[in-house]
């Protein structure tokens, strides 16, 4: 199965899933912003990879903005060259607001992690020879207030079926792309790594997480993942 029928199939699975209270919004990248989405997996997605990385969820400014894992806006736009085209979502959330290319806002973590693949590999092309980043869940959940809602954070009966959805389509992601180790971006995502991959034939690590919330991030993120990639046995 390739990414791309795998996406569009967690996006059918995922897309009727109702979530209540506190949560009032939910956006869905992989449907509004399909266009960018697909163009990053047609160009970076085909595999084998030697690594893949990992996040949670879409950040409110980087992959709800782009359809990218950790899509902040300038480096969709001018180092991978995604043309940033969308149908926002009819209910926004007035605090949070689909803008695309033209959201004032940058998203730290997708700074960091983007700009530290283009500082040590150069071109797009070098970076996705060897890696490849996608989110674990495809959806962004927000509270009234603008709050951000992680999954961990939803209530049983809503995490299940979208966990179960996530599952299915993050294990075909891994199946295709074939890569020698898996790494979570944070501990919530090597969490999941860890759980779904269990049994198959594929190293898990993980980084540091590039969010500003982090004390140890804002200390400089991109040496102390080198670092870590490197006593993983990733060649850097």
């Amino acid at each position: 199965m390739t990414l791309l029928e795998i996406n569009r199939r967690l996006c059918e699975a995922v897309d009727p899933l109702h979530f209540g209270d506190p949560v009032t919004h939910v956006y869905n990248p992989l449907v509004y912003a399909h266009r960018p989405a697909q163009q990053y997996i047609t160009r970076f997605g085909g595999g084998p990879k030697e690594a893949v990385l990992v996040g949670m969820n879409p950040g409110p400014w980087g992959m709800a903005q782009t359809g990218v894992p950790f899509g902040e806006v300038a480096a969709v736009r001018d180092w991978m060259g995604i043309d940033i085209v969308l149908d926002p979502p009819a209910n926004e959330h007035p605090k949070r607001p689909v803008r695309g290319a033209d959201c004032p806002r940058s998203e730290v973590s997708g700074r960091r992690l983007w700009s530290w693949a283009a500082e040590r590999f150069g071109s797009p092309e070098a970076f996705f020879s060897r890696f490849y980043v996608l989110n674990y869940c495809p959806l962004s959940f927000m509270e009234a207030g603008g709050r951000n809602r992680t999954p961990d954070k939803l209530p049983s009966a809503e995490r299940s079926p979208l966990l179960a959805a996530c599952d299915t389509a993050f294990v075909a992601a891994v199946t295709a792309l074939q890569p020698e180790i898996v790494i979570g971006v944070g501990a919530y995502a090597r969490a999941q790594a860890t759980r779904c991959l269990a049994g198959m034939d594929v190293r898990i690590g993980q980084i540091l997480h590039p969010s500003p919330a982090s004390p140890a991030a804002n200390r400089g993120w991109a040496p102390q993942a080198e670092r870590q990639l490197v006593e993983m046995g990733v060649a850097l």
